[in-house]
C-alpha cells in the first residue's frame, strides 16, 4: 500500500535538494566548526552562509539569527529568556489561549515562578481579540508572544496590528512562526516582530534544527549555557547538516513561494468544496480566507476523530484529528475549544494539510475514502440514530 501524506503541518519530507546539500557534512565535511583548521574553518562557512539566508529572508541581520534545535526551543529561549532578563522592568507577559504547547507549558512554568500571564481569547474563527490584548496591557507588561499561524486551523493572526501595538507600548513582541515560514512572505522589521522562531521540517528541511530572531539590542538570558557557540548565546557543537540544510531549505521555499502556494491553495480548495458537496453535517473550522494555503480543518459531526483517522491510516492516508487522544488525553483540542466548538463536535475534527508533493489524484482518493468513512461510522453511531430519528419526527 502506497503512503498518501495530508500531515505536512506536521512535518514535511526532505527536499532532496535539501538531502544533497547535507549529504557532505555527515561524512566529508565533519569538522567542529568551533576549530581554527581548514576542516573547521570551513563548516564556519557554511554556517554562516545559511545564516545569511535565513537573515535575508526575514529582512534582518545576520548576527541577529541564533540556530536551535527546533521550534520548541525557539520559542523557550525566546519567551523565557526575554522574561528572565527583563524582570527587573516587570513581571507580565500576554499569549493567546490558541498557542502551541511550547508557548502555553513554558508560560505555565514562568508562573509557577512568580511571572503573571494573561491568555487572550479568539473570535469563531481563531483570530485574536485586539481589544482584550490592549485592555490586558499593563505597566509592567514586557513581553507579548503571539502565533503567526495557528498549527491546528491555519489562521493567519493580525501579526502586523499586534506588532505595532508593542511598539507603542514599549513591550517586546515574540510570534511563534513555524506554521508561517515556508508559506508566508515576512518582514520582521516592517511588523515590529523583537523576536520569531522558525524550525526546518516544516518547509522541507530537516527536523532537529531551527532558528530564532531576536532583534539587536533586546536583552536575553541564555537556555542553554556552556560553550561559546551561536556568539554564546547557544552553548552546544553546531549542527552543521542540519544547519546547511535548514538554508537551503528556507533558500528553495522562497525561490518557489508564489508558485508553491496557488498549487496547494487549489488543491485545498477542491477538496473543501468537494466534502461540503457531498458529506452533510460538517463544520468548516477557521476563517476561510485569512489562513494559509494548504490547511483544512473539518468537524464531521457524529463520529471521533479517532476512528476516522485510523479509517483513513488503514487506506494509507496520513492526517491529524482536532483530538488528543494519541497522547493519552479524552479531551479535544484546546484551540476548537477556544474557537467555540462543543466537545462532541470538536472531537470530530480532521486536519488536512496538503503540501508540494501533493497531487490531484491523491486528493481525489482522499475524498472518496472520507466518503465511505464517514457513511460507515455514522451509521455505527447511536448519535447519529437519534439524530435521524429525531429528524424524521419533526
Amino acid at each position: 500500500m502506497n503512503t498518501v501524506y495530508f500531515d505536512n503541518s506536521a512535518t514535511t519530507r526532505v527536499d532532496d535538494e535539501v538531502l544533497k546539500a547535507m549529504l557532505p557534512y555527515f561524512s566529508e565535511s565533519y569538522g567542529n566548526a568551533s576549530t581554527i583548521y581548514k576542516l573547521g574553518r570551513e563548516n564556519r562557512k557554511a554556517i554562516e552562509e545559511a545564516r545569511e539566508k535565513v537573515a535575508k529572508i526575514l529582512n534582518c541581520d545576520a548576527s541577529e539569527i541564533y540556530f536551535t534545535s527546533g521550534g520548541s526551543e525557539s520559542d523557550n529561549t525566546a519567551i523565557k529568556g526575554i522574561a528572565y532578563a527583563n524582570r527587573k522592568k516587570g513581571n507580565h507577559i500576554i499569549t493567546s489561549k490558541i498557542e502551541h504547547p511550547a508557548v502555553l507549558d513554558t508560560c505555565k512554568k514562568l508562573e509557577k515562578e512568580g511571572f503573571e500571564v494573561s491568555y487572550i481569547g479568539v473570535d469563531e474563527n481563531g483570530i485574536l481579540d485586539i481589544e482584550e490584548l490592549k485592555r490586558e496591557i499593563r505597566p509592567t507588561t514586557t513581553l507579548i508572544s503571539i502565533m503567526f499561524v495557528n498549527n491546528e486551523i491555519g489562521t493567519i493572526q493580525p501579526i502586523e496590528e499586534i506588532g505595532k501595538i508593542a511598539k507603542e507600548n514599549n513591550i517586546y513582541f515574540h510570534t511563534d512562526a513555524v506554521q508561517a515560514v515556508g508559506t508566508l512572505r515576512i518582514d520582521v522589521k516592517a511588523l515590529n516582530i523583537d523576536a520569531l522562531s522558525l524550525s526546518a521540517h516544516k518547509f522541507y528541511g530537516p527536523k532537529g534544527i531551527g532558528a530564532l530572531y531576536i532583534r539587536r539590542g533586546i536583552p536575553f538570558d541564555n537556555l542553554i549555557n556552556g560553550g561559546h557557540q551561536e556568539r554564546s548565546k547557544r552553548a552546544g557543537t553546531e549542527n552543521v547538516a542540519g544547519i546547511v540544510g535548514l538554508g537551503k531549505a528556507i533558500e528553495i521555499a522562497y525561490n518557489d513561494l508564489d508558485e508553491h502556494c496557488k498549487k496547494i491553495k487549489e488543491l485545498r480548495d477542491y477538496y473543501v468544496e468537494q466534502v461540503e458537496k457531498r458529506i452533510p453535517y460538517i463544520k468548516i473550522n477557521g476563517d476561510r480566507e485569512r489562513r494559509v494555503p494548504g490547511n483544512s480543518n473539518i468537524s464531521f459531526r457524529f463520529i471521533e476523530g479517532e476512528g476516522l483517522l485510523l479509517n483513513l491510516d488503514l487506506k494509507g492516508i496520513c492526517a491529524s484529528s482536532g483530538s488528543a487522544c494519541t497522547s493519552g488525553s479524552l479531551d479535544p483540542s484546546h484551540v476548537l475549544l477556544a474557537i467555540g466548538l462543543p466537545h462532541e463536535i470538536a472531537h470530530g475534527s480532521l486536519r488536512i494539510s496538503m503540501g508540494k508533493y501533493n497531487t490531484k489524484e491523491e486528493v481525489d482518493y482522499l475524498i472518496d475514502s472520507l466518503v465511505e468513512i464517514v457513511s460507515r461510522l455514522r451509521d455505527m453511531s447511536p448519535l447519529w440514530e437519534e439524530f435521524i430519528e429525531s429528524e424524521e419526527n419533526k
